[in-house]
Parts: C-alpha cells; structure tokens; sequence
C-alpha cells in the first residue's frame, strides 16, 4: 500500500510568538498597558446624539406638498419595466404635486450601466427632475441617499432595493416610495397625506 495523502489544511497560518514573550530582547519587548482606575466621584460626560427638531415622535412635520422625492437607480428601471411614467404616478400616488430629485451618484450610477439603459438615462435628464449635487468622495448611490436623508428629513425616497429600504426604515420619519402591482405605492406616511394604501 502506498502512502495515505493528506489534504492541506485550508488557510492555516504559522504560529508567532507574542509580542510580550520572555525570548524577545527587552527593547523590542511590548509593554504591558496600565490601566487606570477610574475615579468614582468624576462626572461622567455623554454625548446624546441630537435629535431633530422637525419630528414629533415619528412624526414628521416637514412633509407636506410639494413633495421632494429621491429617486434610486433601480426605481426608474423598474418603472419603465412596469411602463410606469414617473411623475404621473407619484402624483397619482400622492395625491399631490410631486418633485424627483437625482443625486449626482445616481445619475453617475446610470451613467454606468451603458447603452443598454438609455432610455432610464433619458428620463432621468428630464428637466422636470431637480438635480441635487453631492460634495462626498465616490458614486455609491446607497450610502450618499441614507446621509442626505439624515440630514434633511423633508425627503421621500423612492427605491426598489431591500437593503436600503431595510437601511431607511432605522431612521425616523421617512417614508419609502416602492413598485407594486404596477403602481407606486408609500410606506410609513402620515395617514392624512396621500393616497389610501392597499
């Protein structure tokens, strides 16, 4: 019988030696770190995050028409797979006069995807859509809309990805716009704004 192979051990790392150990020059050596007693009779300072002024509760006060509503890359491809024309259907939705808002990211995101959605890149030129400028570093559409929609809560974003929506949900007081059965339909508005939800 030949000799039994043994399979590789996946990922396995050479042993080192702690920093700390006796072996190494006493130079070289990691000091121990001090910990420091804390004094019982100091005052304890917290910082307590602010919050916002236009909220009563979940309550959002700074909703109301004309709505500005921030769209996200997939809405729009959605929308034109459900043959949905966008500010049509916002109103019809809403109840209201209706606004989109593009991000410089979302339109940087569409810009991307190539020759095979000019038409979504069509719509998002339209003069009808305000366009608002970002000042941050990179063009990942996600992160840009959570920041811009914690810091002006008078936003409704409209958006067909679960992650952002999971993502807006953990902030007060905005609603999410999202695709069902071929219409718009709104989450988490006030009950005397808007269209009845089904």
């Amino acid at each position: 019988m030949g000799k039994q192979k043994k399979a590789k051990k996946y990922a396995t790392m050479k042993r080192m030696i702690s920093l700390r150990d006796q072996r190494i020059k006493e130079e070289d050596r990691a000091k121990p770190k001090d910990k420091k007693k804390e004094d019982p009779s100091a005052i304890k300072e917290r910082e307590v995050p602010k919050y916002p002024s236009c909220l009563f509760f979940q309550y959002n006060t700074q909703l109301g028409p004309p709505y500005y509503i921030l769209v996200d890359t997939n809405f729009i491809n959605f929308s034109i797979k459900a043959k949905l024309d966008l500010v049509q259907s916002m109103m019809d939705c809403l109840y209201a006069k209706c606004i989109p808002c593009i991000t410089d990211c979302v339109m940087a995101e569409i810009e991307k995807l190539g020759q095979k959605y000019r038409v979504a890149l069509r719509i998002a030129k339209d003069p009808r859509f305000e366009r608002l400028p970002c000042t941050h570093k990179g063009t990942y559409a996600d992160d840009c809309l959570v920041q811009r929609v914690t810091q002006h809560k008078c936003y409704i974003v409209a958006t067909v990805d679960r992650d952002l929506k999971r993502r807006i949900r953990k902030i007060p007081g905005v609603p999410i716009m999202y695709i069902s059965n071929h219409r718009y339909n709104i989450e988490r508005m006030p009950d005397d704004y808007g269209a009845p939800r089904f």
